[in-house]
């Protein structure tokens, strides 16, 4: 058995686990290879580099670059250090960027040379500093670690579980962004339970072609690899041909739906390219039952649907050995407790008899989740983080979901209308705020369409003034302008007026129908 850190530093924990070497990316494709000892050593120099630059412990640093190893060198130096890493979408544009700096104060923005004078206008009031890395693994950053002699022997701060370790923004109804506080114990907690369920072996291969901004990419994906001391083949992006292509040499990989759907329409898949393979797992959307079976068909796997979101890392799972459900994103994991409640129930004024205040099975209600995997508030958003908590420490999720009598949770809406494209959060009051700023614009509603690619696809539909002439090639134009790529509308729709209910409420429901037809 490993020997337990006394540090709650989730960084001593990984290392307890691939102290004695191992590959850690497998160079694949032209790729460099790296080892665990690599990790240890140049994650080292970075955290000194990080505390020569008088960064404390606690201190923000934001991180907008492209997937690299030495990103990851990056992120796991910010762990060692205490530093609160905050890992940035690369598609933001400058309007959403130059919220995520005014509201977090980094002390150090670590970005793209092409997206450096941007940043320079945004901090140009700050004290922030700034240094670029790009996707080849060169840049200022890389320069300064060169031109420094700095140890690869690095000593973490004392660390307590609830100290914060990541914020990731995450949009809400009101269309400001709320930066979630994940703190080390969350990360170790979940990567803990998720390497119990999911049965990893010594031998496991992860095929990563995620994003390293968001928690599938990067808590789970790349945390379990580490904690397993796993090879990691390191795709920059996703492209189907390149995972087929792949496949063979892996036994782990991690997608959303869209990644599997993409995978059946190449048609390289075969029971002989996976057979491999141990594991495929997905997340971040549903995933349709027609995709789950044709997968089965075509590769001679069952796919592993779970449940997760930003504010408490994975809380249900299928089992690794058991039924997998279609439709279902399974139990709970050991030591997460879920309950599903109905509108009308207040669980704050009665813990006491919580199982008589929570939906039969089979019914539709609000899932709620509590465990060491829930994450410590919102940045700067007490009154926001009080709302969302019951007084006997349940999140609110905003998942309408149900429980069958096996225990499985299927998820059967979002109650507070997130969409979600390609396995990517859009927020329809964001976006709405942005189109009603167009001229001849009286009111905007944006919804998600059901798209066999992207499992939703954002839609816009769009109230204008008498005699406007907007078009949607000039609606979707000043997106760009404003929005990263994939909050963009596939499609525009314009009405005379918006249905309403009777508190005046724009019933998105009734619009979903209507133009899912169209």
């Amino acid at each position: 058995m490993t020997e337990q850190p006394d540090n709650h530093n989730i960084y001593t924990h990984f290392h307890a686990r691939f102290k004695h070497g191992g590959t850690f990316i497998q160079g694949t494709n032209g790729q460099a290879r790296h080892t665990y000892i690599d990790l240890h050593h140049r994650s080292a120099k970075y955290a000194n580099l990080l505390t020569n630059l008088d960064l404390q412990a606690g201190d923000r640093i934001i991180v907008q670059v492209d997937k690299s190893a030495e990103c990851l060198f990056l992120y796991f130096a910010c762990l060692r250090a205490g530093l609160v890493y905050l890992p940035l979408n690369s598609a933001y544009g400058q309007d959403e960027v130059t919220y995520f700096v005014g509201n977090a104060e980094p002390a150090l923005i670590v970005c793209t040379p092409a997206a450096l004078a941007s940043f320079e206008q945004i901090t140009t009031p700050t004290s922030c500093q700034l240094l670029t890395l790009d996707a080849s693994g060169h840049g200022s950053l890389v320069q300064a670690l060169a031109a420094g002699d700095f140890s690869e022997k690095f000593q973490s701060p004392p660390t307590n579980a609830d100290d914060v370790a990541v914020i990731l923004y995450t949009s809400g109804t009101t269309g400001q962004p709320k930066g979630a506080m994940v703190t080390h114990g969350n990360l170790l907690t979940n990567t803990q339970a998720l390497h119990q369920v999911w049965h990893w072996q010594s031998d496991d291969i992860l095929l990563h072609s995620l994003p390293i901004f968001h928690i599938h990419g990067l808590f789970v994906a790349t945390h379990l690899a580490v904690f397993n001391a796993s090879p990691i083949i390191l795709l920059t992006s996703f492209n189907p041909a390149e995972v087929i292509e792949l496949l063979p040499k892996a036994t782990v990989f991690m997608g959303v739906p869209t990644h599997y759907v993409r995978l059946l329409k190449h048609g390289g898949l075969s029971h002989q390219s996976c057979q491999q393979m141990r594991l495929f797992t997905s997340g971040s959307a549903p995933l349709l039952r027609q995709t789950f079976d044709a997968f089965e068909a075509a590769s001679g796997h069952r796919i592993v649907e779970r449940y997760g979101m930003t504010e408490t890392g994975i809380t249900t799972s299928n089992p690794f050995d058991g039924y997998r459900k279609p439709g279902t994103v399974g139990p709970s994991l050991p030591g997460i407790e879920s309950r599903i409640v109905a509108d009308d129930v207040d669980l704050t004024d009665n813990p006491d008899h919580l199982g008589r205040q929570q939906v039969a099975n089979g019914t539709t209600g609000n899932l709620q989740i509590r465990g060491p995997n829930v994450f410590k508030g919102y940045w700067r958003m007490i009154d926001k983080t009080q709302e969302e908590f019951t007084a006997d420490g349940f999140f609110n999720t905003g998942d309408l979901a149900q429980r069958d009598n096996d225990g499985y949770i299927a998820i059967v809406g979002r109650s507070k209308d997130m969409i979600i494209s390609g396995g990517l959060n859009v927020y329809p009051k964001e976006i709405e705020t942005v189109i009603d700023k167009l001229p001849g614009v009286v009111e905007s509603a944006v919804i998600g369409i059901f798209d066999s690619d992207f499992g939703e696809a954002v839609t816009a539909v769009i109230n204008t003034a008498p005699d406007t002439t907007l078009t949607e090639a000039q609606v979707i134009a000043f997106m760009k302008l404003h929005l990263a790529n994939f909050k963009i509308a596939k499609q525009v729709y314009f009405v005379t007026e918006l249905p309403r209910n009777a508190m005046g409420k724009i019933q998105k429901n009734r619009l979903r129908e209507q133009f899912s037809k169209t």
